[in-house]
C-alpha cells in the first residue's frame, strides 16, 4: 500500500509561530521534542551557505516509543518522528513523518504490534496536522 511520506499544512503564521504552534499540537498529542536541529545554522555553520529558516523536530511519544520497542528494537532507527518546519512565501511550511510509511522493511512489516504502534503514532500525527490547519 501506498502510503504519504509525510502530511505538510501550510501556516500563514511566521515561522517562529509556526515553530511555537507545532510544539503546542505535538504536546496535546503526548509528544514531546527530543532534538530540534536549526537547518540554517547548520548550513551557515559547516558550509557557509545561506539557507531558508529550516528546522527539524524530532518528536517522541515516550509510550508509544516504549511499545514499539519492546516489540522490535530495530524500530529505533526510525525514531524519533521527524517534523520539519520551513520558512515559505507568506508564512510556514510544516512537514510530518508519516511513522506507516516508514515500515516498509522486514522485520518491522512482519510485526504486528510494531504496525498498530505505527497506525497509532500515524493518527496522533494526523490530529496534529488538522489542528494546525484550524
Amino acid at each position: 500500500m501506498n502510503q504519504p511520506l509525510a502530511f505538510q499544512v501550510a501556516l500563514s503564521d511566521p515561522y517562529e509561530v509556526a515553530i511555537e504552534k507545532v510544539v503546542a499540537a505535538l504536546k496535546e498529542e503526548g509528544f514531546g521534542i527530543l532534538t530540534r536541529i536549526d537547518i540554517k545554522a547548520a548550513l551557515k555553520e559547516k558550509l557557509n551557505v545561506d539557507f531558508r529558516s529550516y528546522v527539524i523536530l524530532g518528536a517522541c511519544n515516550p509510550h508509544l516509543a516504549h511499545r514499539a520497542l519492546q516489540s522490535e528494537p530495530l524500530v529505533g532507527v526510525l525514531l524519533p518522528c521527524n517534523v520539519t518546519v520551513e520558512a515559505s512565501d507568506g508564512g510556514a511550511l510544516v512537514s510530518i513523518a508519516n511513522p506507516e510509511a516508514m515500515l516498509t522493511i522486514p522485520p518491522l512489516t512482519e510485526n504486528p504490534e510494531v504496525l498498530a504502534v505505527a497506525a497509532e503514532a500515524r493518527a496522533r500525527l494526523e490530529r496534529v496536522a488538522l489542528s494546525l490547519k484550524a
